[in-house]
């Protein structure tokens, strides 16, 4: 894509993948504008604060270093207060879902609803004109034979994000870019420290809450104690209320045993977790909801794919059978801990056919 003279808004975070994009963009000969999102809602009480986290205190520093980048670049620079959508969108998704016994994947939704939507909506209502937005995500946008735009992994398998966006909407492809699609992680670091840019030493973000910590999301009355029982509905302990275990955890369940035991069911009907052995957490499918294609305009018959039940999963080939407004995914071979809540994405080869919301396991 001929990028000179295009006016890109490019979403910075404050970290290196960012900030290269934004100067890749920039050397390139578009008019790069700076845009970020600032997120961090200051009635949450964080105890034990960590670094590089999507959301908590240190946004300020994120910030920070988003404005000096700008400046270096010679970029206009926004912040964007979406501190209320947030709230009301993904930390609300996040909480509701476990305390119904699901695990949820607040980056996917993110995405979706935040910065490929409320931030490009906001920042247009606001006056800021832009022909393109780009993120430095490592994912690729295509054209398939017909001319419409698909997603594909990023060249780097190791760093490939493409899990993290299967929830777009497919309509807004066209407007989006990724400039670090076709790039190693190494590469990107290398263009940091050639062009000296601060975030290039940059701790990378791991968690979603800073210090790993969901706790202060969650009032006293959304985390009741209960039981643990086996899969005999044996009485094992209590556990300490269902927003802290999520299926396929081991360490942390408060109970002793002379075999390893997993969590490999929730029940918030009950408020009880159900622990068995490491083969009870084998499934030969699952059901999915809450279907998006983005690469595709639809599955009419079984489909041949291959599917991620989690990020760093490895892809499984399975079958997809749409049945209704639903998909029942079975795998080619057993997988372990499918976790309702998350998200599933399926796959042909570099291709990101679509995703779904993992409903049920199919044992």
């Amino acid at each position: 894509m001929d990028i000179k003279n295009k006016i890109i808004a490019v979403g910075l975070s404050g970290g290196v993948d960012s900030s290269v994009a934004a100067c890749l963009l920039s050397s390139g000969g578009a008019r790069v504008i700076g845009i970020t999102m600032k997120i961090w809602d200051q009635s949450f009480e964080i105890v034990n604060p960590g670094k590089n986290a999507c959301f908590g205190p240190d946004e300020e520093e994120d910030i920070s270093s988003a404005s000096k980048l700008c400046r270096d670049l010679n970029i206009p620079y926004h912040v964007i207060d979406l501190s209320k959508e947030y709230k009301e969108t993904v930390l609300s998704y996040f909480t509701n879902e476990y305390v119904s016994g699901r695990t949820p994947n607040p980056c996917v939704r993110c995405n979706r609803v935040m910065k490929f939507g409320f931030l490009i909506d906001k920042a247009k209502s606001l006056g800021i004109k832009f022909d393109l937005f780009a993120t430095g995500h490592y994912a690729r946008i295509d054209t398939d034979r017909v001319g419409g735009f698909i997603l594909k992994k990023g060249v780097d398998q190791l760093k490939d994000q493409s899990y993290f966006l299967s929830g777009l909407d497919r309509k807004i492809l066209g407007n989006i870019m990724f400039p670090l699609g076709d790039l190693t992680k190494v590469q990107v670091k290398e263009i940091a420290v050639k062009n000296n840019l601060e975030s290039a030493e940059k701790r990378e973000s791991q968690d979603f809450i800073s210090g790993g910590d969901y706790g202060p999301l969650f009032t006293p009355d959304q985390s009741i104690e209960g039981k643990i029982v086996d899969t005999e509905n044996n009485f094992l302990g209590n556990h300490k209320g269902i927003i802290h275990y999520t299926v396929g955890q081991r360490k942390g369940l408060g109970i002793s045993s002379e075999k390893p035991l997993y969590v490999i069911r929730i029940d918030a009907g009950e408020n009880k977790i159900v622990v068995g052995s490491k083969e009870n957490l084998l499934s030969s499918g699952l059901i999915a909801g809450n279907i998006n294609l983005i690469s595709i305009d639809s599955i009419t018959g079984n489909l041949s794919a291959d599917v991620k039940i989690r990020q760093a999963h490895r892809a499984e080939p399975s079958v997809i059978y749409p049945e209704g407004d639903k998909y029942r995914i079975m795998f080619q071979t057993p997988q372990s801990a499918v976790t309702p809540g998350q998200t599933v994405v399926f796959y042909d080869g570099d291709i990101v056919l679509g995703s779904g919301i993992i409903e049920k396991v199919v044992i």
